[in-house]
């Protein structure tokens, strides 16, 4: 009986993507033979193909298609990647997003839909979209939902602390400081997850002090120029210039260590195994925050702002040299 095919869906963000990438690990280990798909957007697709047990990719156009609704192309692309999907001859898709548009895509894909049931999904109207629907509390962290979701499909309990599978790409960017560095993941999508900029500079400079330097990257034209004012205020800094998520996972994976805001990057750091601090300070991290077992360390939560010293002490373990 030949192996079978699977696709998984999960669309965005880059934290949800990253968390989903356990659930990958342990059913490779489950189904070794079989074949994995995922359907993703377009931004992410060179992320997930990190994954050795993922061989193939399926970019999906839903934000392209949101910020320039009357532009063509993204529209074709999205045409395509229906067309992908629907040719794949997958014996199962698992949707673990739980939202509408991500159940539509499952239903792109011709093949059996398991998701989840109306009491566990994001949006409840995306249930009706699956053949099988399936229970997972709402109270897990959301790499555990991920995980329990796929074990129910396939039929085992996932075990152990999660791991993501993802290696780093072998060497970090030709302009990143040579020596140790640590990077600063000070960019967030709204204002109330942000640290503070000073706070930011002198925990910046504390670890230049230790030796150091120190990495500012920004994803944006106004986030890139955030990381040049910061990293104008401390010794020997770098504000990063304009990269690809796989080249940002080449920076982080060969850092000494990451202290980052709520963002998808942070806990990209944590998935590449670097000892990573959470500064949550608008959100709580426990159902969404760090999950890597001892290299990750959450501070703060809502209203809770962590302080210089607390982020200091977390980092510390990380960053004597390697």
């Amino acid at each position: 009986m030949p192996e079978p095919r699977i696709l998984f869906v999960k669309l965005s963000s880059l934290g949800d993507v990253v968390h989903h990438l356990p659930a990958v690990t342990d059913l490779a280990e489950h189904l070794p033979g079989a074949t994995m798909g995922w359907a993703v957007e377009e931004g992410y697709a060179g992320l997930v193909k990190l994954h050795p047990a993922i061989s193939e990719a399926i970019p999906v156009s839903l934000r392209s298609i949101r910020r320039s609704p009357f532009s063509t192309a993204p529209w074709k692309r999205l045409a395509s990647a229906r067309r992908t999907l629907g040719r794949g001859h997958w014996d199962y898709v698992v949707d673990t997003q739980g939202l509408l548009k991500s159940a539509l895509v499952a239903r792109f894909a011709r093949g059996s839909a398991f998701g989840l049931d109306a009491a566990s999904a994001r949006e409840r109207l995306a249930s009706r979209f699956y053949d099988v629907k399936l229970f997972v509390p709402r109270g897990l962290h959301a790499v555990e939902r991920n995980r329990r979701l796929v074990g129910q499909v396939f039929g085992y309990v996932p075990k152990g602390t999660a791991r993501y599978g993802i290696t780093r790409p072998d060497s970090p960017p030709a302009w990143t400081p040579a020596g140790r560095y640590v990077v600063m993941l000070h960019a967030a999508s709204r204002a109330s997850k942000r640290w503070p900029g000073e706070r930011w500079v002198e925990l910046g400079r504390l670890l230049a002090g230790q030796g150091n330097a120190v990495v500012f990257p920004g994803g944006t034209d106004d986030e890139r120029a955030d990381a040049a004012r910061l990293a104008a205020a401390v010794p020997g800094a770098l504000a990063a210039p304009a990269m690809d998520l796989v080249e940002a996972a080449a920076l982080l994976g060969h850092a000494s260590a990451v202290a980052g805001v709520d963002t998808g990057l942070t806990h990209l750091a944590v998935a590449l195994g670097v000892p990573t601090v959470g500064i949550y300070c608008a959100t709580n991290p426990g159902l969404t925050g760090l999950h890597g077992g001892a290299n990750a360390v959450n501070l703060g939560g809502a209203g809770e702002v962590p302080s210089v010293d607390s982020v200091a002490a977390a980092l510390s373990p990380g960053t004597p040299g390697e």
